[in-house]
């Protein structure tokens, strides 16, 4: 439902523009930095809804008193700097065949009027050049070629008070910041003097503007010039069929056919005449200048609630992206913990080096055979150990430290390999990965790393194996097994069970496992080496756990630099359902 806009005074008043500012401010802290597939798209919207608001809807909301700005507007080469210098019978803008030509807007003004245009209360974000009246056209080329990012006044007595005439840009210039620039300055105008050409009213992008304008209620005039004499007739009534297929059918249409200029360089005056009287009529008269005002006012307004409804769902779109992201990371190395501690549990490390170095370390493969067949002799077997003299544990610590080390390198990096591929296949991810991996650590790092945690976990076990013997007072023979070879047989036990598994269920690996077991609850006792090697499983848990945090807290880090909000979408609504309430309510609705 629209709104009708009221005076614009009051407390209701300072309601609305209060909730537009919040848009406004809401709007500016959106950010949209993935490329995904409507981001462009929304990255516009959202750009369009502030200068929309900030040239347009609140200025004139606070002051709609101000003259009206007529902007006039229309294709390359259809005469709109002719045009301006005809309704003001003097030469203040360049007309010229080489395209484009009209490069700085120029904005005319009475000059009782010159107040309300000096400061940046519309176009905030153009410079302003005053030029004296009764100058010649000003050079409108920058050094580049580009558009000068400013605005031209100029004072004339041939404007009425409460009316200004803006020369803008072509709508379909080949400079892209001039056709930018023309669609910001239509936007902000109070109405259109739209002009075309015999040859030309039928282009695509005229008619996608009229038909804009049409949606949003501005108030338009249309200029048909240049058109050749016998066909005035036929051509106007094929416009003003369209003008009224799209809505349009209320709109003046003022006709100027193909003529020679007169001496002073200038069109007729005749045939400026129709299109001048009826701007001097709006302008002559407060209540048709609010009422103008009004119009447009309101269709602007409504125009940049439902574009930034469009934004609120590009914000969403790039939350939901967002998310999914952030998931792959959590997905990819939770999958990588669950499979080191998987590999620590099932025997796997109990193969090649590690097993090799324990069977040195408690006795020959002839050894390990006999404690195969008869597991109930096991305590013998281990008693017999204990009289000799355990041979040194570095080897089988260090097969362990590399097996671990190993396995922690293998499974981030796997990790790594498959964020990578998901987020390949993730439309606008591509910039993100390219920054995240750039700030992964280095493959020598990554290994120094994994070495550092698995040393600090054989560390923290010697010193639990040293503190729970130190309880357990153990005897002189005990303890000449030495706390690292009580530890290594803990992790042996540890690599082969879950939970301190017993017997026969953890006899793997050629009774490796029997053998470790057995040893320990030979030492500490049954209860005590479950305890023990839940503890030593939970601290291995954490720190691998922390190895392959850091390192998805580095793709994790790159999201977080994009500055995407999760609430955005939800404040753009809040927003928007603000401005709408506070107009109903200053219409008394």
């Amino acid at each position: 439902m629209t709104v009708p806009l009221p005076s614009g005074t009051g407390d209701a008043a300072r309601a609305v523009l209060g909730a537009l500012g919040e848009l406004r401010r809401v709007l500016e802290e959106v950010t949209l930095p993935l490329d995904i597939e409507d981001a462009a798209m929304s990255r516009a919207d959202r750009q369009e809804v502030l200068d929309q608001l900030s040239d347009y809807v609140i200025p004139r909301y606070e002051q709609l008193e101000a003259p009206l700005l007529a902007v006039v507007g229309g294709s390359t080469g259809a005469g709109k700097s002719t045009l301006v210098n005809a309704l003001l019978r003097e030469h203040v803008t360049s007309a010229s065949a080489i395209r484009p030509t009209t490069r700085r807007p120029l904005l005319v003004h009475h000059p009782d009027d010159a107040a309300w245009f000096a400061d940046d209360r519309i176009f905030p974000g153009l410079a302003r050049l005053t030029v004296a009246p009764g100058s010649p056209p000003t050079p409108a080329v920058t050094e580049d070629g580009g558009v000068h990012r400013e605005l031209e006044l100029r004072a004339s007595p041939a404007l009425p008070r409460g009316l200004a005439l803006l020369d803008a840009p072509d709508i379909d210039s080949v400079v892209t910041e001039n056709r930018q620039l023309a669609n910001q300055l239509l936007a902000a105008a109070d109405l259109w003097v739209f002009v075309t050409t015999a040859a030309r009213y039928g282009d695509a992008i005229p008619w996608a503007l009229l038909t804009e304008a049409a949606d949003r209620r501005i108030v338009v005039a249309v200029v048909l010039d240049r058109v050749p004499h016998g066909v005035s007739a036929e051509v106007r009534q094929d416009l003003a069929a369209r003008l009224d297929e799209e809505g349009l059918g209320r709109a003046p249409l003022f006709v100027i056919s193909e003529t020679t200029m007169g001496e002073d360089g200038l069109l007729p005056a005749d045939d400026v005449a129709a299109l001048q009287g009826w701007l001097h009529g709006i302008a002559a008269d407060a209540g048709s200048r609010a009422s103008v005002a009004r119009q447009t006012l309101g269709g602007a307004v409504d125009a940049a609630l439902a574009r930034a409804s469009l934004v609120a769902e590009g914000a969403q779109h790039q939350t939901q992206t967002l998310v999914r992201l952030a998931g792959h990371v959590d997905e990819a190395y939770a999958q990588a913990h669950h499979r080191i501690m998987s590999a620590t549990a099932d025997g796997a490390m109990l193969r090649g080096e590690v097993l090799a170095r324990w069977q040195e370390f408690v006795g020959t493969g002839d050894f390990f055979r006999s404690v195969e067949a008869q597991v109930g002799r096991v305590r013998d077997r281990i008693g017999n150990f204990f009289r000799g003299r355990p041979a040194p544990t570095e080897q089988v610590e260090v097969a362990i430290e590399t097996g671990l080390q190993t396995l922690l390198v293998a499974e981030a990096e796997r990790a790594a390999a498959e964020v990578d591929h998901l987020w390949r296949r993730e439309p606008g991810a591509r910039g993100v990965l390219a920054a995240a991996t750039a700030a992964l650590p280095s493959e020598e790092r990554l290994v120094d790393d994994a070495a550092a945690e698995v040393r600090g976990w054989q560390d923290d076990l010697l010193g639990m194996v040293r503190r729970e013997g130190a309880d357990k007072r153990l005897t002189a023979r005990m303890l000449s097994f030495g706390v690292n070879g009580l530890g290594i047989a803990l992790m042996v036990v540890m690599f082969a069970s879950t939970a301190g598994l017993t017997g026969a269920e953890i006899a793997i690996a050629g009774g490796t496992a029997v053998v470790a077991q057995k040893l320990l609850e030979a030492v500490f006792g049954d209860d005590a080496v479950r305890k023990m090697a839940a503890a030593a499983r939970q601290d291995l848990h954490a720190r691998a756990g922390a190895l392959l945090a850091e390192q998805a807290d580095t793709y994790r880090h790159a999201l977080s630099e994009l500055g995407i909000d999760a609430g955005a979408t939800e404040r753009i609504g809040g927003a928007i359902t603000a401005v709408r309430a506070a107009r109903r309510a200053e219409a008394g609705l």
